[in-house]
């Protein structure tokens, strides 16, 4: 840990002396530290913990979460990050205020401040430090009651992911994202390697044949992505709901999305996009597998589903790599914390705090309220944090649900103000305004009467807003129409390979679900899982024969 933050300090240096710095990285940022931090900022504890607990309570069917993601990725570098960076936008409010005015770019910025101080912010900081208790038995280590410990913890991960993001802004996080990275891959694999052999270690010969031989035979439901309706993610909720909620998490998310406004040119932005969208698809080999291989090692007999990556770990595990695991496993806390942090900072200082003053304010004074703003927003969360203990059921749900207040009237505003152009101002505060009063109603007044999974209502509120905005623009159209304006600051040569390489993802994508499904590996056959991964490969190859010639390599 001590050495990620000494690289971290030293490749950040000078760095923060303005606010495209502090806030952007100097818009310098190469696609190895985007794809590292797009993907350390997405996966945290809660992945880790929950996962793996889904795999082994029930199936593969929250993949969907992680695989889908990728299908979002690509939109983000073929249609949003050209936008972004052609417009030079530090924050996503700055391009709704480009698109519609001051008033849209405040509320949004309000939402994602709420939204991220009330919710996402506590909701990190409270499944990582129980991820450590649980992982490290850190109440009885030191000798400490279940709340004392977790106070101890959250103070611990959150002063220390604070000082990334207040001091050293976003060149700091991110580097400190991909070192910690590269340790969680190392980590992540290393577990799954020992969780075969640990699978096939009564066999007389091959351990490893032996352990991919009965994780693929014993029990093979338990590999099956294709959710039912009594999983966790059912299957037709794909192509509803969580589509829209991945383009509005990778598209449009400021938390997630500003180390790519932060690319030194768009090829480079590009480049980190989609090598994180490949980590996505990788994800259920590492964080979901294992918790597979828990349930063949200890059958249904833990306490709770949570328990299964925790007890894996502490059997499977060498004492000499613990020390290791705890460095990676804070490190991915961090990463979400101190970027939640900076992202907060930001939309403060650059949609709210203009608005307020009402004078400008200098770059250094601008940074200066940042690292102000990042304190407080730091404290807050370590108040707010530890509350959830008192209701770890209850108040955790609520937390969750309130995720659905604003993610789905963002990527509303944002999808029909790319793709149209008369659509007014006023379409999209009605919208914001419909969407926090509807969702309301429907998940804490009628949550009884309506039984739609939450994923159905995201998309029957989003198709109800786009219907909205449409009917604004028919109504009241805007007296001119928009027309998007660049002044882009870095060169905006697309990647040559983007195309091709989106195309091979999306195969990538569609092999992943053969392979997990009742043709794949679902079926317990290890040469139907072979042939169902190479009908989804062979994708690649009938679509690029389609690509205009030059981009055939």
């Amino acid at each position: 840990m001590a050495l990620v933050a000494g690289v971290s300090w030293w490749m950040a240096r000078g760095s923060t002396s303005d606010s495209d710095g502090y806030f952007l990285a100097g818009r310098n940022l190469g696609g190895v530290f985007i794809a590292g931090s797009l993907l350390l900022t997405n996966l945290s504890a809660e992945q880790l913990i929950g996962l793996n607990g889904s795999a082994y309570g029930y199936n593969l069917s929250s993949m969907a979460w992680e695989v889908t993601a990728a299908v979002a990725t690509i939109a983000m570098a073929l249609i949003f990050l050209p936008k972004y960076l052609a417009g030079a936008f530090t924050t996503l409010p700055q391009f709704l205020a480009d698109r519609y005015d001051v008033q849209v770019q405040q509320m949004s910025a309000v939402l994602f401040l709420l939204g991220y101080g009330l919710v996402t912010i506590p909701s990190v900081l409270y499944s990582g430090s129980i991820a450590v208790m649980k992982i490290f038995d850190v109440p009885e280590l030191f000798g400490l009651s279940d709340f004392s410990a977790l106070v101890a913890t959250v103070l611990v991960i959150g002063i220390t992911g604070a000082i990334y993001a207040v001091f050293g802004g976003l060149k700091a996080v991110a580097v400190s994202d991909t070192i910690n990275g590269i340790g969680l891959l190392v980590m992540g694999v290393l577990v799954l390697v020992l969780g075969i052999y640990a699978l096939g270690a009564s066999s007389q010969g091959n351990e490893w044949l032996a352990g991919l031989t009965r994780l693929a035979s014993e029990q093979p439901e338990k590999l099956n992505a294709i959710g039912g309706p009594d999983d966790p993610t059912p299957f037709g909720t794909i192509f509803t709901g969580m589509i829209i909620a991945n383009l509005f998490y990778w598209c449009t998310n400021q938390y997630v999305i500003q180390r790519t406004l932060a690319a030194r040119n768009l090829a480079e932005g590009q480049k980190g996009v989609l090598l994180s969208g490949y980590f996505k698809v990788f994800v259920p080999f590492l964080m979901m597998v294992p918790g597979v291989i828990a349930y063949h090692l200890y059958g249904p007999s833990l306490a709770t589903i949570d328990l299964a990556y925790p007890t894996l770990i502490r059997d499977l595990l060498p004492p000499a790599l613990m020390g290791l695991f705890l460095a990676v496993l804070l490190g991915a806390v961090f990463s979400s914390f101190n970027s939640l942090i900076n992202s907060g900072a930001t939309l403060f200082c650059l949609d709210i705090l203009p608005a307020i003053r009402k004078k400008p304010i200098s770059d250094a004074a601008t940074v200066k309220v940042a690292k102000v703003v990042s304190t407080i927003i730091a404290i807050f969360s370590f108040a707010v944090a530890p509350l959830l203990y008192f209701a770890p059921e209850g108040l955790w749900q609520i937390i969750r649900i309130f995720t659905g207040f604003y993610n789905i009237p963002v990527i509303t505003i944002v999808l029909v103000g790319l793709f149209t152009r008369n659509v007014p101002a006023i379409g999209a505060k009605l919208v914001i305004i419909f969407h926090v009063i509807a969702y309301g109603l429907a998940k804490f007044v009628f949550d009884d009467v309506i039984t739609l999974h939450f994923l159905h209502l995201y998309a029957v509120l989003f198709v109800m807003e786009v219907a909205i905005m449409l009917a604004a623009a028919k109504i009241a159209p805007r007296s001119t129409p928009w027309t998007f304006t660049p002044q882009a600051r870095t060169d905006m040569t697309p990647w040559r390979f983007a195309m091709p390489v989106a195309v091979t993802l999306m195969s990538a994508v569609v092999a992943t679900y053969l392979l997990f499904s009742p043709i794949g590996l679902a079926d317990g056959q290890l040469g139907l899982a072979f042939w169902a991964l190479i009908s989804g490969l062979g994708m690649v190859n009938a679509i690029v024969w389609f690509l205009p010639r030059g981009s055939r390599a």
